[in-house]
């Protein structure tokens, strides 16, 4: 195994603090430093994982020679400015989910890692699940036959952030999240299906918000909530296939449907792993055992363990072990479906992603 990867954090508030504890698990990372503007969470938190230098200012961080790559696990309209100053330093991007604020600005970040040859990961677990790896396995060996339809679901029955009694006000206003429900748990759904699907391309996109459901008084006034709690949508994409959103934080209703993909051979339910096709002219419903799966290729391959989580694939594809998996651009493609639905819900009809693009405008927060 080559040298370990050293690597800095940006932001050690929630979602840092949970990467750095995955990060934990990771044998062939190191964390050097970190970066927050609380100095004194910084320093309390680099202490409990004896990380050895800390800054207030990420900049200064970036100007460290002997990081290989930084991990910003900040709000999400800071992504941006923040990934882009980082790999203009010549630093490798892993980023919290979802890609950005605005499309606009995820595809800014696509297009300077493009442009300065730095690799850009963004934190999408759902890719690499049991589930989601061998369902592609599954489609790849043609189970499925044409793929025409598929489903993305999220259900919370009542999880919005902070006004439910959990997490922090900044989750549930634009101007820190830019997003609700579909920025928060929906990409993970979204871009899994998509990834599942070959990151098809989309052309035309409609969709709904909405934000009905009670909540505390006082939470609500001091929350400023002024995002979606349920969003749903529809997409066509070239070549006749579509997919149905639906993601929600809150909604009074049992649990959904879940995700899925109809092909005309069989179809796959996502959660739990189930594939349906035809035997003997007699509907044949299927399980697996992914724990002897996972198993199994443990000890065929080599590189099994680079796909036990984001971030073991992240440092393993920084080490040229695996080819990195395009977690950019299907959260690029998420985002674009996202905010499709946002603007079809503002205008009242159907889009198109070229539209969407004209329509995008930046969140970015610059530090």
């Amino acid at each position: 195994m080559s040298d370990k990867v050293r690597i800095g954090v940006i932001g050690v508030g929630q979602i840092g603090k949970r990467h750095l504890e995955n990060y934990a698990n990771v044998r062939a990372a190191e964390i050097v430093a970190v970066a927050d503007l609380n100095e004194t969470e910084a320093r309390r938190v680099a202490d409990l994982h004896k990380i050895p230098h800390v800054y207030t200012d990420f900049r200064k961080l970036l100007e460290r020679d002997d990081i290989q790559a930084v991990d910003v696990a900040l709000h999400n309209n800071l992504h941006m400015p923040v990934s882009c100053a980082a790999m203009r330093a010549g630093k490798n991007v892993y980023c919290e989910k979802p890609m950005a604020g605005a499309y606009i600005d995820a595809k800014t970040m696509m297009d300077t890692a493009a442009e300065t040859g730095r690799k850009l990961s963004i934190q999408l677990f759902s890719l690499f699940s049991m589930e989601t790896r061998l369902a592609r396995k599954l489609i790849a060996a043609d189970l499925l036959g044409t793929l025409y339809h598929a489903r993305s679901y999220g259900y919370r029955r009542r999880g919005r952030p902070f006004v439910d009694g959990y997490a922090s006000a900044p989750f549930v206003q634009k101007a820190t999240a830019a997003g609700g429900a579909l920025y928060d748990m929906g990409v993970y759904h979204i871009a899994q299906v998509l990834y599942l699907l070959g990151l098809p391309t989309p052309k035309r996109i409609s969709g709904q918000v909405y934000q009905e459901m009670d909540m505390d008084p006082r939470r609500r006034e001091v929350s400023g909530f002024d995002v979606e709690e349920l969003g749903t949508g529809y997409v066509k994409f070239e070549g006749g296939l579509t997919l149905d959103i639906i993601e929600s934080w809150s909604i009074h209703m049992n649990p959904f449907e879940g995700s899925f993909i109809a092909g005309s051979k069989g179809g796959l339910r996502l959660s739990p792993l189930s594939f349906h096709s035809q035997c003997c002219d007699a509907a044949m419903d299927s399980t697996f055992d992914l724990k002897e799966a996972k198993f199994r290729w443990s000890q065929l391959y080599d590189t099994e363990d680079a796909y036990d989580s984001a971030q073991h694939h992240w440092v393993a594809a920084l080490q040229n072990r695996v080819p990195l998996e395009p977690t950019a651009e299907a959260a690029l493609l998420t985002m674009l479906l996202s905010e499709g639905v946002y603007l079809s819900h503002q205008l009242g009809r159907e889009v198109t992603p070229e539209e969407v693009e004209q329509h995008s405008v930046s969140t970015a927060i610059t530090l």
